[in-house]
Order: structure tokens, then sequence, then C-alpha cells
């Protein structure tokens, strides 16, 4: 089968690898589709230099195989059933496995190709294996829309981890590709307003047209939608903790669910935080119950042309090289590769 190895800045190509086989508790998937996100542009691009490597952790498939042991399970995933994967590798006995946070394990993830090449999910391929577990059918739902079910499972794990609730005022900020998921998960969840925050005046006037509530530039946020239950900050830049902080009415939530570049400083003022019962939360990555969520969101098409609306360009597998090329080089929210 062919999988795409991501060789050094810039560099892409098609390898020849054994097509997996399938033990007792796995499924083997024929991949329709996967998602090119932040790590694999990151990749591409050198900033992250782990090489060679597979990369490709948001990918969707049929099944073609099954394991003896899940063959006649009820709700196990049968021949055909399209399915969306849950790739992380999850060891069960950690410390934060065990306290039911596996999104942070402890063990490394990923594993590797039978040359010793690193794997880090390793969907930019013909077919992947994983446990039965793992893959979560989704019916009859497009693939296009099917292949976003692992960013929506971390997006679940930010609203749970949030306290999001219906009726909560909630403000999203960075209108990217996770930004605009936060946007339709919290509309489709019943918040009373959602308001977007970008420098940007394209990703803006689209987060409008995707049912935003309100939208604006940082220095005019809390002009425009005052103060919030719940703050998501999906881009991580310096500063905006501050700004997050100051959105939040008397006992808000800053969920800071994008990544910082390392050694970010904040100042915080922890009286503001004490005597308003503000609360800072992280959350990084999903656990297994956010893939309910994830794809019952799918099932329900209750977010469907959000979904449309953010495919920017689909790819062959064969073409991989022209879509990482694009990621790289111009906005995007989603990029997607698969099939010949």
């Amino acid at each position: 089968m062919r999988i795409a190895v991501v060789t050094g800045p810039g560099a892409v190509e098609l390898r020849d690898e054994v097509r997996p086989g399938v033990g007792p508790e796995d499924v083997l998937v024929e991949v329709g589709s996967c998602g090119l996100c932040t790590m694999e542009r990151r990749l591409f691009s050198g900033d992250k230099p782990i090489y060679p490597v597979a990369p490709g952790h948001e990918a969707a498939g049929r099944v073609v195989e099954l394991g003896d042991a899940v063959r006649d399970l009820p709700a196990s995933p049968r021949i055909g059933d399209l399915v969306v994967l849950d790739l992380l590798t999850r060891c069960g006995t950690c410390g934060a496995c065990r306290r039911g946070r596996s999104a942070l394990c402890q063990r490394p993830q990923g594993g590797s190709l039978s040359d010793g090449t690193i794997s880090m999910g390793a969907g930019l391929a013909d077919f992947v294996r994983v446990r039965a577990e793992q893959a979560w059918p989704v019916g009859a739902v497009a693939i296009r829309q099917a292949v976003m079910g692992e960013p929506l499972a971390c997006v679940a794990h930010s609203l749970r981890r949030g306290g999001f609730r219906s009726g909560d005022r909630v403000v999203v900020v960075g209108g990217g590709y996770m930004g605009r998921l936060h946007l339709a998960a919290a509309r489709a969840g019943g918040a009373a307003s959602v308001g977007v925050v970008d420098l940007s005046r394209e990703r803006l006037a689209d987060a409008t047209a995707a049912g935003a509530t309100w939208v604006a530039e940082p220095d005019q946020a809390l002009g425009f939608g005052g103060r919030h239950d719940i703050v998501f900050v999906t881009a991580g830049a310096p500063g905006l903790l501050e700004r997050a902080l100051v959105l939040c009415d008397d006992g808000g939530t800053v969920v800071l669910y994008g990544a910082f570049p390392k050694g970010t400083a904040a100042t915080v003022d922890p009286d503001l935080i004490h005597h308003h019962e503000l609360s800072v939360i992280g959350v990084y990555s999903h656990e297994p119950e956010d893939w309910r969520t994830s794809t019952g969101w799918l099932v329900s098409g209750t977010i469907a042309s959000d979904l449309d609306s953010l495919v920017t360009a689909e790819f062959s597998l064969g073409d991989v090289a022209k879509a990482f090329e694009l990621v790289s080089s111009a906005p995007v929210y989603r990029v997607l590769v698969g099939g010949e």
C-alpha cells in the first residue's frame, strides 16, 4: 500500500508499505480522507523537525477487515461501515490514564513503520489498522464531514472541560479552523450568544456568515459583546490570556485551547481571579467520551453545513505533495487528502 512520509522541510514522498494485518480486536480501514492540521504543516515547514515521519491523525474511511473477537459484537463496526478514527495511543496504566485523563497519557505517542520510520497517526495512507474500540461508525455521513471527527472530538473535550452549558454567553478568540468548530459546536449546544474575535477581517466576515452573534477585532471585543461566561482561546499569542480574562463575567471561565509559543509569560492579577471567581482551564487533545459527542454531531447532521464550509481543498493521495504545499503557503481552513 501507499503511505505518505515527510522526509524533511518541504519534502514529502509516497512509499510502499506492507498492508497491515488485523489482530482479533482490530479493524482494517481503507482511508477515504485525511485532514492536514497544524502538526502536519509544522512538520512540512520545518518548525517541527522530526524526520522521517508518517503523519496524518484526522482520518476516516470504510472498514474492509475485522478481527475475530469483534466481528459479531453489537455496535462494533461492520465490513463496509464508514468510520472515523481515534488514532491516539493510550497506555491505560500511567497516572494520567488511571485518573481518567488519558488525553495526557504519559507514554510517548506514535509507533513505527516496517522500516523504522516514525509513525504519528499514519493516516495519509491507503489503509490504517486500529483497535475496533477506536473506530466510530457514522452511518451515511459525507466523507468530507466524517474526516472532521477527530478535531470535533478535541472541541467536545474543550467544551466539556470548560463546563459549557446551554444558555452560556460564549466568546471564541481566533477565527481559524478550530475557532470555527468551536463556533459551530457552541451554537449547536444552545449558547445564548457566540462572538468571534480575530485580527483578520476575512475570517470575521466568514464567522458572521457562519452564524456568529457578533464579531470584532481584539481591541474592540469588550465594547461589542460585553462580558461572557466562557472564553475559548483557540489561537495562542502573547497577551491573549489577559484579554480573555477581561472578557469574562463574574464566575466566568477562560479555556486555553490553542497552543501558546513556548516560554510565553502572562501578567495576571490574582485578586481579579479570586474576587470574581474566574477559572483558567487548559485543554489538550481528546478522550474516549469526547468521541461520543463528536460522532453524535456528525450523525445528527446538526453542523453539516458548517463542516462543508470549512473544506478549503481536496486532493488525492497521489497529490499529497500539492496538499502540503497549499497548507504551507496560504491561509486555509482544512485541506483533505485521500483516495485515488
